[in-house]
């Protein structure tokens, strides 16, 4: 009995143990900074399959960041196991037991040792999660309540949507809105009114096509060059006009900027620069002389005498010229002596 008590309980434990019993198996550890509901016989996992369990779960000094020491004894029948694997504490599920579980995807260095140590990588719990989503909710309780109160003053009838929804007002001025548009319509349809009788008579779409007709006419005649647009566009003699004319302009250009002619010398002579100067200060000069009434000039400008003068010999000119007409044998008689 007692032979085949020991029998049946190493049969069961073969079978419970994923790691097999007569394989080899290592110490390694790994730090993390919460146990997160860790327990000692709790499985490792790598890519999801049983290799080891958790033996030891302590606190320990030296890591302030990652206190809680997890040791773990796990089967190396399995190449993946690697020294750069990354142990990390997740949940079967939303309220199942927390495990190890081992990422190898991106390890790169040898098979793990007895007593090497993984490195750590913190996955968010449920709680962290929750944590999180506390400010969402939070914002979508403000808005929710908001939402409450504009539907609240909506059905009270305030602002422009509640106007727009209980006030009949609004309602009778569209209905009334409506009405007048329907007659409008209507008046169209039987062509009254400017825009009934350009939707339904003809004369517009006649009028219209006589005009494109004749648009198309005028384009095609200047594609064949008639006409002064036509000639302007075709005619070749005014491209070879401007371009000689563009041509003679630069070289009169030309001649100017190395001062031949008139403009030349007008635009290069120095001393001519210096004459016209001079001509000018004169000419200042001299109507500065006249509105002063200096000289003959300027007494003849600004001398209000001599006009007065002048003015007396018209006037005695035109009564001499008019006594002329009345008497011309007073003033035209011509006498002969003969000595």
């Amino acid at each position: 009995m007692v032979v085949a008590a020991v029998a049946l309980m190493i049969v069961i434990f073969l079978m419970s143990s994923s790691t097999g019993f007569f394989t080899h198996k290592v110490i390694i550890r790994s730090y993390f900074d919460n146990a997160e509901g860790l327990r000692p016989g709790a499985p490792v996992r790598l890519q999801g399959v049983d290799v080891g369990n958790v033996i030891r779960i302590a606190v320990v000094s030296g890591h302030e960041l990652t206190p809680v020491e997890v040791t773990m004894k796990v089967n190396t029948r399995y190449a993946l196991l690697r020294r750069d694997s990354e142990a990390q504490l997740s949940t079967a599920g939303v309220l199942g037991e927390t495990f190890v579980d081992i990422d190898s995807s991106r390890a790169k260095q040898g098979p793990i040792q007895d007593g090497d140590v993984l490195p750590s990588a913190n996955k968010p719990d449920l709680q962290d999660v929750v944590r999180a989503s506390q400010t969402s909710l939070q914002n979508v309780d403000v808005l929710v309540r908001r939402l409450d109160r504009i539907v609240a003053s909506i059905e009270q009838g305030q602002g422009s949507i509640g106007k727009l929804i209980y006030d009949p007002t609004l309602y009778n001025r569209l209905n009334s809105t409506l009405t007048e548009v329907q007659s409008l319509v209507a008046a169209i349809s039987q062509g009254k009114g400017s825009i009934g009788k350009l939707v339904m008579q003809d004369e517009l779409y006649n009028k219209a096509n006589a005009a494109v007709d004749k648009l198309n006419g005028i384009i095609d005649e200047i594609n064949a060059g008639n006409g002064t647009v036509g000639k302007l566009l075709k005619d070749p003699g005014l491209y070879n006009n401007a371009n000689q004319t563009i041509a003679k302009a630069n070289a009169i250009m030309t001649d100017v900027n190395n001062g031949k002619g008139a403009l030349g010398k007008l635009a290069k002579d120095e001393e001519f620069a210096r004459k016209l100067d001079n001509t000018l200060t004169n000419l200042s000069t001299l109507t500065t002389k006249m509105n002063n009434g200096d000289g003959s000039v300027g007494k003849l400008f600004n001398d209000p005498s001599i006009y007065n003068n002048a003015d007396q010999m018209l006037m005695e000119t035109r009564h001499l010229v008019q006594a002329i007409r009345e008497n011309p044998k007073k003033y035209l008689t011509i006498h002969f002596k003969l000595f």
